[in-house]
């Protein structure tokens, strides 16, 4: 007779494998159970949470055995709150966790059996990286607080230390919550969509140590705000923007489109592979700059230029890997959809001198079709596009122009692997794949993949 399982039904068993959540997989009676917390090789006791039809979640009691790889958690709160869910591995652990989930995604997506993929590329210290915090703003016990939602839920957890973040940026969200207490300001509630402030954002220069703060407001306007922005900058001095953002929409998006500055400059400044860049509230910019680094590194690598080559720089953002490109390239041609990016990427190339480049806005499945009935023809195309991947449109226009190489940049190797296998089906091969870990401490993962054009 087949065992039922029960809500809070202690059970025991040995963790055989890593789901690319990173949770502990063990079986009981044939039964499969994911357990937040176990590594490879431990037999635990764990509490049974749900069950599903084919699966289960339950909770970590106890460990018989632990491994050599555990760690002890540096902060319960953050694998409460989603931040930290790999903090009780190793570092070790974790880079080759992240190199066994790509190879994964390549094997059953992509349906590469063979795939090379590389010993991901690790930081030395895996602390304290993120240039970049997006903090919700609630009322808590009838005060301003700042923190992060418990996972699964929008309950807030007061934080004021996410080791994963540079400390200067916690210092500086811990001020500006005291700061806008001092001007009782009153803080978002999601339910009646009443309140002002839903967000604050805080960006910093790795390099330049300049900072931008952002905050997302429920309406057009605070009260104040002039006087808040400048007893922010009085309180900050590496503050050099200000910025209110206008998000009065019921929404999870964390930004609206409208933004206005209210004291400093429109854009602060940072340094990425010897060139200088300006980065607006709107710009994307990788939060781990030393690790962005490694990762361009081995895109221009794996691009292998030697001067002569004419290439596409999809999905560019500011311009930090088409500017670096273009001083290899004879020219680079690059879009993107949000037009502060491209604002920002041309007044890049223009402080840096690079004149090789041509910018333009728009969706790459739109731009590109463009270019290729305008006779442009590509050599070498680089992307790295969002987690949901490439489109289908512009995979064609890729295939179209049959390029010698192509260098995919993905956040996400499921992604990544199910668009390799179509340029593959179109007759490209895979040479390798290359793990960097953007982000230590948590289950995502950056990847570099180059496919050759079969001779």
């Amino acid at each position: 007779m087949k065992q039922v399982f029960k809500k809070n039904q202690e059970i025991v068993g040995l963790v055989e494998d890593l789901t690319s959540e990173g949770l502990g997989v063990i079986r009981v009676e044939g039964f499969a159970f994911f357990v937040e917390g176990g590594i490879p090789g431990e037999i635990i006791h764990a509490k049974v949470m749900k069950v599903g039809k084919n699966f289960g979640f339950a909770r970590l009691i106890e460990i018989e055995n632990p491994s050599y790889d555990r760690q002890e958690m540096v902060d319960v709160v953050g694998r409460q709150i989603g931040t930290m869910a790999l903090q009780h591995m190793s570092y070790d652990l974790q880079l080759a966790f992240k190199q066994e989930t790509v190879r994964k995604a390549f094997r059953k997506i992509g349906g590469f059996k063979q795939a090379q993929v590389r010993m991901t590329l690790g930081m030395p210290h895996p602390w304290a990286y993120r240039n970049k915090a997006q903090i919700p703003v609630r009322t808590i016990d009838g005060k301003l607080e700042t923190g992060f939602f418990r996972k699964n839920t929008h309950d807030l957890v007061p934080v004021k230390n996410f080791h994963i973040q540079h400390p200067e940026i916690d210092r500086a969200v811990h001020l500006i919550r005291n700061v806008l207490r001092k001007f009782n300001v009153s803080a978002y509630d999601e339910v009646n969509h009443t309140g002002q402030v839903r967000h604050i954002i805080v960006k910093r220069g790795h390099y330049s140590g300049e900072m931008m703060v952002v905050i997302v407001v429920n309406g057009s306007s605070l009260p104040n705000e002039i006087a808040i922005a400048k007893e922010i900058m009085v309180q900050l001095p590496e503050v050099v923007s200000v910025v209110l953002n206008r998000q009065d929409k019921k929404t999870n998006v964390i930004m609206g489109e409208s933004s206005r500055v209210l004291e400093g400059e429109m854009y602060y400044q940072d340094r990425m592979l010897g060139y200088t860049y300006f980065i607006s509230a709107h710009s994307f910019y990788q939060v781990n700059t030393p690790q962005a680094e490694v990762l361009y590194k081995e895109a221009i690598r794996a691009a292998n230029l030697t001067g002569n080559e004419i290439v596409l720089d999809a999905y560019c953002g500011i311009g930090t890997i088409t500017l670096p490109l273009a001083q290899r390239a004879k020219h680079v041609y690059a879009m993107e959809v949000v037009p502060q990016a491209i604002e920002m990427a041309n007044k890049n190339a223009t402080y840096n001198y690079v004149e090789n480049v041509t910018f333009e806005v728009g969706k790459a499945e739109d731009v590109l079709p463009r270019w290729n009935e305008a006779g442009v023809r590509f050599d070498t195309v680089v992307v790295d596009p969002p987690r949901k991947g490439l489109d289908r449109q512009f995979i064609d226009s890729v295939i179209e122009q049959a390029p010698g190489r192509i260098v995919y940049v993905s956040c996400n190797p499921a992604t990544c692997a199910r668009d390799c296998k179509l340029f593959a089906d179109a007759g490209y091969q895979l040479d390798y794949v290359q793990p960097v870990d953007m982000f230590p401490q948590t289950t995502s993962i950056e990847c570099v993949v180059l496919m050759t054009k079969d001779k």
